[in-house]
């Protein structure tokens, strides 16, 4: 395969793959239609000179003879190189000892081989990413997993969290952290992560998706996305692909107790029910505070760490995208930013989960607390733009308020919560950038009002919201970061730092504040137990939490695939 980079497009253009080919065969000095095959890699958008806009890809292009038409063309700078990617592949067991009195002959010419167990099909606690990838890999190979969920299937899990958003009606099992699909269901559905992937699993998680219903372009776009009204299918097409497969889920199914024997997990204990197995695949996502609880009374092995606090910043998408685009007089989409800054304390302060022309959302599990999240639709065409404006916390900085050990994190959440809902008045509370620097530098002095007025434009939030004195939520090291750290991006993005911006809290849950220790097998120390994604401490993101979940399952394949029933 040659691969081909940095071909220049404008950024709108009427039949893409059609210049790209035309591009791609004066590259190689070839005829177009003498390619076996040619597919998009990559698409970035490049505004570093603008009003000068150019759609930037990466492009690979099978042909015959491919080393010949190489040597011709080599490029010295690496534009042109040749590739040999190879496909994903899911560990099998080389002699799995089926159990031949379960073969179907359907399954068998689809592929599809039956469960190699002798302890029981494995048990997945959740269908967040994580959950839900697992399960997809260990259906597709034959094991038959159960999935359990505490909250409902993806489309009624829609009705209470837009009731929820309507009336102010939280149900705390069916909301926007609980329920199939996980806390990323009702988000922007960004699919970018930082996690190095040697074995392919990124792309494997983006192709599923695609087959799922997710639009083709995330396969190759630099920052892609699905948008929360697609994503919502797509959750429910993984889910009927499991259950097509052999494998279970079940809705309205919390785990309270796991059960175990000699240091070894035999089952898990749900709605009452024992339901016994010998591989436990934990894929509780990051607000799971019972089941943290849970698992710490158990003597699960486990410990607080670091994760990031901060608020929701709204600003007009119309700025941002003159900010990014410049005044490039091209319809292009809603614009996007990650932006850091180093504070004078060494604390950093930086931008998470950007919601292009999106909404703030009202993201609370647990009664008289709040948390708020961001949330796009697949077009991206809100008025608005919001980001977290985060800062990360440490133990060290966490535990006086409150909490000590493996949950102080979650303590310290909550605590932040309640400060939420209070100034809030259960309503997710908003404040004018420039109210909530006066309040800031003014310290303990500051006697203002809150603000009853907005500024420019309105914020864009999904459920009930009122202006409040959202600088009172915070403790004042982490309001004093936020206000350097927003003005020092200012400094660089005119405008950013505007005081009639808007800020909302709080963003509490942008990761676990709680790792469930684990080995190189997968395994907790209470063997048999697989802590997974993001709730484990060990993802990010609805793409990272799905790499783990493959993960997960290829270390459950290898280790009981050759076991006989």
């Amino acid at each position: 395969m040659i691969r081909i980079n940095q071909i220049k497009l404008p950024p709108v253009c009427e039949d893409e793959e059609a210049e790209l080919r035309k591009k791609a065969a004066r590259f190689l000095r070839v005829n177009p239609a003498s390619f076996l095959s040619f597919s998009i890699v990559r698409k970035s958008l490049d505004a570093r000179k603008k009003p000068e806009i150019y759609a930037v890809y990466t492009v690979d292009v099978k042909v015959a003879e491919e080393q010949a038409v190489f040597r011709k063309i080599r490029s010295r700078n690496g534009q042109i190189q040749m590739v040999n990617e190879q496909p994903y592949r899911f560990p099998m067991p080389e002699n799995p000892h089926l159990d031949d009195s379960r073969t179907d002959p359907a399954e068998e010419e689809a592929g599809i081989l039956q469960t190699p167990l002798s302890c029981g099909r494995p048990v997945i606690v959740g269908t967040g990413p994580a959950g839900l990838f697992c399960g997809y890999m260990l259906a597709k190979a034959g094991w038959r997993p159960l999935l359990l969920e505490r909250g409902k299937e993806v489309h009624k899990r829609q009705e209470d969290v837009e009731r929820f958003w309507r009336e102010g009606v939280l149900d705390p099992g069916s909301n926007v952290q609980f329920g199939e699909g996980g806390a990323g269901a009702f988000s922007d559905g960004k699919l970018t992560t930082t996690v190095k992937d040697p074995k392919g699993r990124m792309r494997e998680v983006l192709r599923i998706f695609v087959e799922a219903g997710a639009p083709k372009e995330i396969l190759y776009e630099a920052k892609p996305h699905i948008g929360t009204d697609i994503l919502l299918h797509v959750v429910e097409h993984l889910r009927r692909q499991i259950t097509d497969w052999g494998g279970e889920v079940r809705f309205g199914s919390q785990v309270t107790a796991l059960l175990t024997e000699e240091n070894r997990v035999t089952g898990v204990v749900a709605n009452g029910e024992e339901i016994r197995s010998g591989m436990v695949i934990l894929a509780i996502g990051h607000s799971a505070r019972d089941t943290f609880e849970m698992l710490h009374k158990m003597r699960v092995p486990m410990e607080a760490k670091s994760f990031a606090v901060g608020l929701r910043m709204e600003h007009s998408q119309e700025m941002i995208d003159r900010l990014q685009y410049g005044d490039c007089g091209i319809a292009l989409p809603a614009a996007a930013y990650k932006v850091t800054a180093q504070t004078s304390s060494g604390r950093g302060v930086y931008s998470f989960c950007m919601c292009p022309g999106g909404f703030v959302v009202n993201a609370s599990s647990e009664p008289g607390r709040t948390a708020v999240n961001g949330m796009s639709y697949s077009r991206r065409d809100g008025t608005n733009s919001n980001s977290a404006m985060i800062v990360t916390v440490s133990p060290g900085d966490y535990e006086a308020f409150g909490g000590k050990g493996p949950l102080a994190g979650i303590a310290f959440q909550r605590h932040l919560e309640e400060q939420a809902y209070r100034v809030g008045q259960g309503a997710v509370p908003v404040e004018r950038y420039g109210d909530f620097c006066e309040a800031v530098c003014a310290g303990t002095n500051y006697a203002g009002a809150a603000p009853t007025k907005s500024g420019g434009f309105s914020p864009a939030v999904k459920g009930a919201w009122q202006f409040a004195r959202v600088h009172e939520i915070l403790p004042e090291f982490l309001n004093r970061a936020l206000v350097e750290g927003i003005d020092l991006i200012g400094q660089k993005m005119s405008g950013f730092a505007d005081g009639a911006a808007y800020l909302s809290g709080v963003e509490s849950r942008t990761s676990s504040p709680v790792r469930i220790l684990r080995d190189e097998t997968g395994q907790s120390a209470l063997r048999g137990l697989y802590p997974c994604g993001e709730g484990a401490g060990y993802a990010g993101g609805i793409t990272s939490a799905a790499m783990d979940g493959i993960l997960i399952a290829e270390k459950v394949a290898s280790a009981y695939g050759n076991m006989v029933r």
